[in-house]
């Protein structure tokens, strides 16, 4: 296991301020590495979750956040994994500890995504990180691509356009309650009968936006935390990837997501835990309908449009989903969701999180979940409660 000594993220939203992702990326450090009770000299290795060098204009960014943030000399890397890089550099620091390669791991997760591009460009970007040949050269969308998926998995569980609502209604209300969301709304059902639609049946409100922010983790060997962490941190006991076709039509089945389920088991088998172990998640909703073929795939749900309707993923339900707001509230950052993800589901074990969304109820794990394409590179991490006796 791997404790999670210090977990940060700044506010996600689009940044209008003179500030830059450097100043972003310096602050999420900065806030988990004071959590976590150690200076930057005693971190040995750093791992970077961004998305595109077009939305930094930097190559090597690593090099250049260690320089930022005084961890020159520490081992740094670069990961990137579409959507799901951010997920993936948790692992990467996961493993590294694992491996005894180090004892401690900054994770950093950042990404100009909504100040970087203008939306166009951006849109043609996100088409190019399917396949380019078969999608990107034609001009096909996400939000195109997310559609058909949703189709084929509503067709099968009789999902519709209200359900797609409740999800965006749920998310952006969670929103509410954090401060560092970038959408938080109350929505009305006149608000979603005159949004525009972008993808049938995917309208405007049911899109996560593109935001600006930083998310950072602090990972120790439970041997090299320190004290004062030792007894509350929370654990990763978990991690799993897998991937599947590029090609939405390659699939024999392109309403489900395959490989956040062989991922998913993954993580469950390092964990040694179950489906039914999982108190709350946080899983990739850059689309409404997304976030129940998420639920579908990890198993939280044998029939998650019912459950959905019954409250079951609601805050004050039986597994919440997205307290933060998800991406849908809390906003998209690429690199840095995946990292935010964990650091949330870290909070609110450990009972940091914000006090309107923090359950009342004693927590012992979490899930964090994240993805690139549509569910082709998955990754999964499973976390463990600390004492909080």
């Amino acid at each position: 296991m791997v404790l999670v000594i210090g977990a940060a993220l700044t506010p996600f939203n689009r940044r209008r301020d003179g500030s830059g992702f450097r100043d972003w990326a310096s602050q999420a450090f900065g806030d988990a590495l004071q959590m976590a009770g150690l200076e930057p000299g005693d971190i040995d290795a750093l791992i970077v979750s961004s998305e595109s060098d077009f939305f930094t204009l930097q190559l090597n960014p690593a090099s250049v956040f260690a320089q930022d943030i005084g961890l020159c000399g520490a081992a740094t890397l670069r990961v990137e994994g579409g959507g799901g890089s951010g997920q993936y550099a948790v692992h990467a620091g996961v493993e590294r500890i694992l491996s005894r390669r180090a004892q401690r791991v900054a994770v950093l997760g950042v990404d100009p995504s909504a100040s970087a591009l203008d939306g166009d460009s951006i849109r043609e970007l996100y088409g190019y990180s399917f396949d380019f040949w078969t999608d990107g050269l034609s001009g096909v969308t996400a939000t195109g691509l997310y559609a058909l998926s949703w189709q084929a998995f509503a067709a099968e569980h009789r999902g519709t356009a209200a359900d797609l609502d409740r999800i965006a209604t749920k998310n952006r209300l969670n929103a509410c309650e954090n401060p560092g969301a970038h959408l938080p709304r109350k929505h009305t059902a006149a608000e979603f009968e005159g949004s525009a639609e972008i993808a049938s049946p995917y309208k405007r409100l049911h899109c996560s936006p593109l935001s600006d922010g930083a998310a950072a983790l602090i990972l120790s060997a439970p041997e090299a935390a320190p004290v004062a962490r030792q007894p509350s941190a929370p654990k990763i006991t978990g991690i799993g990837a897998a991937s599947d076709l590029p090609g939405l039509g390659h699939r024999k089945s392109p309403g489900q997501f395959v490989a956040k389920s062989l991922a998913s088991d993954r993580a469950f088998q390092m964990a040694g835990i179950g489906t039914s172990d999982i108190d709350l998640a946080e899983v990739y909703d850059a689309y409404a309908g997304a976030e129940l073929q998420a639920i579908a795939a990890l198993g939280l749900s044998g029939d998650p449009i019912t459950d959905l309707r019954d409250g079951r993923f609601d805050a004050d339900g039986a597994c919440p989903v997205n307290l933060s707001g998800g991406l849908i509230g809390q906003g998209a950052p690429v690199g840095a969701t995946g990292v935010g993800q964990a650091a949330t589901c870290a909070l609110l074990l450990e009972g940091r999180y914000h006090k309107s969304l923090q359950p009342e109820r004693p927590l012992g794990h979490a899930l964090a979940d994240t993805h690139g394409g549509v569910g082709t590179s998955c990754a999964v991490t499973v976390l463990q409660a600390g004492d909080r006796t």
